[in-house]
């Protein structure tokens, strides 16, 4: 049985459809980084997707090639992430969708080195006749965050914010939004097969005490 992360980390990628409150451990990821409209037909965002799928299936493929990676074990590729701000924004402008800066990212097993990455991305090249080299290797450690499963169109996603924002404040927290800490969705529906009002979302905002509850 291949090792599912949305099944071992239930946690973090199946929350309730409340708010409730996680500390996130650091984790590395494939990452693609780019600017622009998410739903604009062959768009920076969607060559970013393509990339990262190249590249997480040359490594969850890896054991069928000639190059090993030590401490392997089958898995199932992780759900596609999205890290979102917008330039002097507080927030998130979903009306205004060019303005969008992202880090579209895949999480790695813990066994995948720098090394290993770096194979995928030459091996996905060749292989894919793609150019790979925007992917990443990026560790984030996300910390101390709230979270909601959000039901709906990603343009509804601010009726499930306010629900996190009233949460965080009832219990003493205050959002972390920065440079650093970002706007993070998960998306757990596949957008081409699932109507939109189906479509599940994981929402998550760093937060931090307030010091007074």
């Amino acid at each position: 049985m291949a090792f599912d992360f949305k099944k071992e980390y239930k946690e973090f990628y199946m929350p309730k459809n409340k708010p409730e409150i996680v500390t996130l451990p650091k984790a590395n990821y494939i990452a693609v980084r780019g600017k622009g409209n998410p739903n604009e037909e062959g768009g920076a965002y969607q060559q970013a997707i393509g990339v990262l799928y190249a590249v997480a299936y040359t490594l969850k493929m890896s054991y069928k090639a000639d190059y090993k990676i030590e401490g392997f074990f089958e898995y199932v590729v992780p759900p596609l992430e999205g890290f979102w701000w917008q330039d002097n924004v507080d927030g998130v402008d979903y009306a205004n969708k060019d303005t969008f800066n992202w880090i579209s990212v895949i999480r790695l097993p813990d066994f995948i080195t720098q090394k290993d990455f770096d194979w995928a991305v030459e091996t996905a090249t060749k292989k894919k006749k793609m150019d790979c080299s925007s992917a990443e290797f990026l560790t984030i450690d996300e910390g101390l965050c709230v979270q909601i499963m959000h039901l709906g169109a990603f343009d509804d996603e601010p009726v499930s914010v306010a629900l996190m924002d009233g949460y965080i404040e009832k219990n003493g927290y205050v959002n972390d939004i920065s440079e650093s800490r970002l706007h993070h969705e998960i998306y757990m529906s596949d957008v081409r097969k699932v109507a939109p009002e189906k479509w599940k979302t994981v929402i998550r905002h760093p937060i931090k005490k307030t010091g007074k509850v």
